[in-house]
């Protein structure tokens, strides 16, 4: 395997190109660049940085930040009340569920369809009031 040497790779990103764009129908040459693969490639790193940069300018300086949860922005009382609302959500959810099978199995009884019974023993507590 031909190994490459620093001086052709050097060489070869400094060799100038022409980029020509043509008027389909009339041939004429409506623009033309001359390239080199550096300048390709430093503009094209140039062009990334300032998106990135724009991008971070635009989370830092605008109230956009508050809205992105892993930034680490807002108040104590928003993700306090956020919090709030998320255990509220879940404990409505789940009240849900029970309602829902308790439907589902009083359907079952109305229809008159067979209903497995819990035949499993209750293990209760002795209390004062039942040794009296």
């Amino acid at each position: 395997m031909a190994k490459l040497d620093a001086t052709s790779t050097l060489k070869r990103l400094r060799n100038r190109y022409r980029l020509v764009v043509m008027n389909e129908d009339t041939y004429e040459e409506v623009v033309k660049f001359k390239l080199s693969r550096m300048s390709v490639y430093i503009a094209l790193s140039t062009l990334f940085v300032l998106l990135i940069g724009l991008t971070v300018a635009l989370i830092v300086f605008t109230p956009l930040k508050y809205y992105l949860p892993g930034v680490g922005y807002g108040n104590a009382k928003q993700i306090k009340e956020y919090r709030t609302l998320k255990l509220r959500t879940d404990s409505v959810e789940k009240e849900l569920l029970f309602k829902q099978k308790y439907l589902d199995d009083l359907q079952k009884v109305l229809k008159g369809t067979v209903v497995r019974l819990d035949t499993n023993k209750l293990e209760l507590p002795k209390t004062d009031v039942d040794n009296q």
